[in-house]
């Protein structure tokens, strides 16, 4: 479980915009730049290149069905 703290100073380290975390993935995603950064033994890596590209971007999730 990620600290909801740490979740709210955290920014995407290339457009400096806000990260959702996946728990389930272990991911923290920025949709604006449609990009997963892996989270390792508790630890965000936030490195561009250590990020994967998601494909295709998902939808928000706070968006109604």
């Amino acid at each position: 479980m990620l600290d909801k703290r740490l979740l709210d100073v955290l920014a995407c380290p290339r457009c400096k915009g806000p990260l959702e975390y996946d728990a389930g993935q272990q991911e923290l995603i920025c949709r604006g730049e449609a990009l997963a950064y892996p989270i390792r033994d508790g630890i965000p890596v936030m490195l561009v290149a250590e990020a994967r590209p998601l494909s295709p971007p998902p939808a928000p999730q706070d968006r109604p069905a």
